[in-house]
């Protein structure tokens, strides 16, 4: 195997969703239900602003409106929360974004759980975490489902694949292993608190790392052939003084090793805004199907 066919490139993987979901956005703006998003940023942060960036970029260019609120750092969580709560019940909107980070006074968990289940395009609420866990997810957590379709892409069948997450954090880590569970892989979760890291790793099919340590996981921590998915974002400064975007993978090392493997950046970076898009045409469509329900057909 080549070393261009071992690496899952996101953006091609994104680029392929694309399509589909600037064709549902297309009908439902045809219908009267056009996908409307809204972003709510609190304080200035420059990680955040590019995020913003982006996320507007690609939905402008899938036909996906996108509305860009912000909000001072010193606003309190009660009139936060009554954003949301105007948001909610705002009929020109059909999804809802936290941008991270927020000040530290703000718990964004509490926020996320504010947002009606059927604006939570981020796949955030407790109620979409749930469906995970119940085997009927509309709209889960985006990187957590990103990285799910980039395993899904090397073609390993998933039925009793072996499967290694690093990383248990509520919002990846944990929603990978229950969607993996609901297709038939054997799925161990290990943490800061495992004992012999490699021990479990070099046994797996495929590894997920989302822990936010640079290099954590090397070349020869990974069986020959498996699937590497990395999840970690890390700006480091390398020998010569310039500043980087890293994984928690060594990718030299494990490039040598491992089967398959994302690039940090452009791997699971890409797919996790298509699918932030596509739940976002999934939304529209569902507040759609509920106000045709409930008022009849349009």
């Amino acid at each position: 195997m080549s070393t261009d066919h071992k690496i899952l490139d996101g953006r091609t993987v994104a680029a392929g969703m694309y399509d589909d979901i600037s064709h549902r956005a297309a009908e439902l703006a045809a219908s009267g239900f056009a996908p409307n998003l809204v972003s709510v940023s609190v304080g200035e942060s420059d990680a955040s602003r590019l995020y913003v960036r982006n996320q507007k970029r690609t939905a402008e260019k899938l036909g996906i409106g996108f509305d860009e609120r912000e909000y001072p750092a010193d606003i309190s969580v009660d009139e936060l929360t009554g954003v949301i709560g105007g948001l909610n019940t705002d009929p020109r909107v059909t999804g809802i974004i936290i941008q991270r980070p927020v000040p530290d006074h703000v718990p964004v968990r509490t926020l996320q759980a504010k947002i009606h289940p059927l604006k939570d395009v981020e796949g955030m609420h407790p109620s979409s975490i749930g469906n995970i866990v119940y085997n009927e997810l509309v709209m889960g957590p985006c990187t957590a489902v990103a990285s799910v379709e980039l395993l899904k892409k090397t073609g390993l069948e998933l039925k009793g694949l072996e499967v290694v997450i690093i990383g248990h954090s509520e919002i990846v880590g944990k929603p990978i292993a229950f969607l993996l569970m609901s297709e038939g892989a054997t799925v161990t979760v290990c943490h800061h608190m495992t004992r012999n890291l490699r021990v479990h790793s070099r046994q797996a099919d495929a590894v997920f790392v989302a822990v936010g340590k640079p290099g954590l996981v090397t070349g020869d921590m990974i069986k020959p052939g498996a699937a590497l998915i990395d999840i970690g974002i890390n700006q480091i400064t390398d020998t010569d003084g310039n500043s980087k975007v890293v994984g928690d993978a060594d990718f030299d090392s494990c490039l040598e090793t491992a089967g398959w493997i994302t690039p940090v950046p452009g791997g699971v970076g890409p797919v996790t805004v298509a699918v932030l898009m596509r739940n976002s045409v999934t939304a529209a469509e569902l507040i759609k199907t509920r106000y045709e329900g409930q008022f009849g057909q349009a």
